[in-house]
């Protein structure tokens, strides 16, 4: 069962004590949560590697799975409820330190979203929580807990405004206007509001023992890699880390010979430990795919899952709506140009190159493959293979469930899968091939 399963059957709770009773004993789990959040706040870590490190060690399951939520679920629901809170503050332009921030909405998550949160637990412990760092602001955030949690439900509007649905469903809302222009009013709702559950477990492919467990876009890219050309002898996975979508293509192309780069040495290096525990043998560079060594050659297959804004992942990483800018975007494309650009020079004549990013953003993709394919040498020639044939090349292999329905995943010749439309994380690829 998961974590916010095991602590999340959502009804209302009725009421809060009139006053926290004083030396409250905080629980380890809303401290860790706390800790983590102000980390996560601070931009001193993200939140999967915070829950995965010394803060959760040593907590209970039961601890552990509520710290876990409590991270999570303020994440996911942090714009929203902000706007629930802030009608009861005397003054609402009053500006609030992190500190009393982070009580507020973590109180307020649990009054709202968790019911078997005892509403005297969730109110005492958050005003304690502000007590040890902020005591100037217990009477602050006792009263306005204490008032949410018997303020009425809001009631549900017939028609909603863009701006309403992206504050009731915690999203900032100029994500939310590019997705309405790029995908639709109505797929741009079922985004949002899948970005508010918990991934799911992957409900396209077949069942195999020796798959990685791996959210099912990430897992597609790699299934289309390996599909789109069987018969490669030279592979090359050019921003390898973690390692997932390499550990597939080495289980679909056994006698291929597989070469794993990335930027980065620590990351370069728990993907080595995954390949090599595994038992696939990979060979891993420490390199930019921008600047791989010449001696290494020209390959048959090049998988270009590039670095970018993520925004296809909020279920999974949910703070990234809470970084994420324009001026994110536009560094991000920079980037991407330059490695797709070094990897088609890369590309051996007949060879296939597949493009992807976990991002919705069109500068990310359409745009990033136009630009480049614009820009290459005349001696570079390519053309884009349809990623509809390919799907259709895995279901005769028999890779996905029974009863799949595939359109979902392509628009034209290019894989593009929505949260909400799709049991999994928002991806992007073409498909090309080196003539």
């Amino acid at each position: 069962m998961s974590a916010l399963s095991e602590v999340n059957r959502r009804t209302r709770p009725q009421a809060a004590p009139d006053k926290p009773k004083p030396n409250v004993r905080i629980s380890p789990a809303r401290a860790a949560a706390f800790e983590i959040l102000g980390l996560v706040g601070q931009g001193k870590g993200h939140s999967d590697e915070l829950m995965h490190g010394r803060h959760l060690k040593g907590l209970s399951p039961a601890d552990r799975n509520l710290a876990t939520t409590l991270v999570l679920g303020v994440l996911r629901w942090q714009i929203a409820l902000d706007a629930r809170v802030r009608p009861f503050f005397q003054r609402p332009d009053v500006k609030l330190t992190s500190p009393v921030e982070i009580a507020l909405r973590m109180g307020a998550f649990q009054l709202l979203h968790l019911d078997r949160i005892p509403a005297h637990a969730a109110l005492s412990e958050s005003v304690e929580l502000v007590r040890a760092g902020a005591p100037f602001a217990v009477g602050m955030v006792n009263a306005v807990l204490r008032k949410l949690s018997i303020a009425p439900k809001p009631g549900v509007k017939l028609h909603e405004s863009t701006a309403a649905f992206a504050e009731r469903l915690g999203h900032p809302l100029w994500l939310v206007e590019r997705w309405v222009a790029a995908y639709g009013r109505e797929a741009t709702m079922a985004i949002c509001e899948a970005d508010q559950r918990e991934p799911g477990c992957g409900a396209l492919f077949a069942a195999e023992d020796d798959m990685p467990v791996m959210d099912d876009g990430s897992r597609l890219v790699a299934e289309l890699a390996a599909a789109c050309s069987p018969g490669a002898r030279r592979v090359w996975d050019c921003c390898a880390a973690p390692g997932g979508k390499t550990l597939v293509m080495a289980r679909r192309l056994p006698g291929a010979e597989l070469l794993a780069t990335d930027a980065s040495p620590r990351r370069l290096k728990v993907l080595a430990e995954r390949l090599t525990v595994a038992g696939v043998p990979v060979k891993t560079v420490d390199a930019d795919a921008v600047a791989l060594p010449a001696e290494l050659g020209a390959f048959d297959l090049v998988l270009c899952d590039v670095p970018c804004s993520g925004t296809g992942t909020l279920a999974r990483n949910p703070e990234i709506r809470h970084r994420v800018s324009t001026g994110e975007i536009e560094r991000q494309t920079a980037r991407q140009r330059e490695i797709l650009a070094a990897a088609f020079l890369r590309l051996a004549p007949g060879g296939r190159l597949v493009y992807s990013t976990c991002s919705l953003e069109r500068e990310e993709n359409e745009q990033v493959v136009a630009s480049v394919l614009a820009g290459l040498p005349k001696s570079v020639s390519v053309a884009s293979v349809a990623v509809p044939g390919l799907l259709e090349r895995l279901r005769e292999q028999g890779r996905f469930r029974e009863g799949v329905d595939l359109a979902p995943l392509a628009r034209g010749d290019v894989l593009r899968t929505l949260p909400g439309s799709f049991d999994g994380d928002g991806f992007f690829a073409a498909v090309f091939e080196r003539r």
